[in-house]
């Protein structure tokens, strides 16, 4: 579903990415792990298409098709979804609201492609998207009084993630990024966006979830797990890598990378 060859990125001529091979299938998750600097976010950045970001060389290809050219907002129609390490506050915008124009943009430019294959597909109207997001918010256990709030205003960390989580639940996308949803939260906010996640996972999506901490994979169970250092994934395995590296930490891998490099 979602491959990644000999990818390079910089940014202001500074190359951060140095050659991350990568595939994700349908229903899989993906840890990636890594210290700080190595490189995750510029991925995940660069996999929704941030502008501040030159790919140089390698390709990203989609459901089968290149979308390196393609701009953010048409990565998400095609349905990749970012949710972002630390979320933006929008004074002023309601959740409702941003979340009404997100998914309304979303969800009918995809009934124009599929309508434009001969495929038949509805527009979404304002009553579907209402009945939507309250199922949502129940299935996140989330008040709907949320709603109503500005965008991320005096939101604490817990709440940012779950607005986060809340986004991906109604865009439904076939291919999700979580950047360090983890960072910020307490054991009980850690849990509840865990436990989203989870309800959403599945069959018809594929999740790429970066972290530093084994602790999140605890409630997350990965498929498979990526190691990153230097702008490359250095090792791969199973959910016991990560807890290989939460016992040994990174060092003895950095030396074994620096060696080879």
């Amino acid at each position: 579903m979602f491959e990644i060859e000999n990818l390079h990125a910089s940014i202001e001529d500074t190359e951060i990415l140095k050659g991350v091979n990568l595939t994700i299938n349908m229903g899989e998750i993906h840890a990636l792990m890594g210290p700080n600097g190595s490189g995750k976010s510029t991925l995940a950045n660069v996999l929704a298409g941030h502008p501040s970001y030159e790919v140089t060389e390698g390709s990203i290809r989609f459901m089968g098709e290149d979308i390196l050219e393609m701009e953010p907002d048409e990565r998400a129609q095609l349905g990749i979804f970012l949710a972002f390490q630390y979320p933006t506050v929008i004074p002023g915008v309601s959740m409702a609201n941003f979340l009404r124009m997100a998914v309304t943009n979303v969800r009918n430019a995809r009934a124009e492609r599929a309508a434009g294959e001969g495929e038949e597909a509805k527009k979404m109207t304002p009553r579907e998207f209402r009945k939507l997001m309250r199922e949502k918010m129940a299935l996140l256990k989330m008040d709907e009084s949320f709603a109503t709030r500005y965008l991320n205003e005096g939101f604490s960390g817990g709440e940012k993630k779950r607005a986060e989580i809340l986004q991906m639940a109604l865009l439904e996308p076939t291919m999700a990024i979580l950047d360090e949803t983890d960072s910020g939260l307490d054991i009980d906010a850690l849990r509840v966006v865990s436990e989203g996640v989870n309800n959403l996972a599945g069959d018809d999506m594929g999740v790429l979830l970066i972290t530093h901490y084994q602790r999140l994979l605890n409630y997350i169970k990965p498929d498979h797990v990526h190691i990153m250092m230097e702008g490359r994934i250095v090792q791969s395995g199973g959910p016991e890598l990560a807890a290989e590296l939460e016992a040994k930490g990174y060092e003895k891998l950095r030396g074994e990378v620096t060696a080879t490099a």
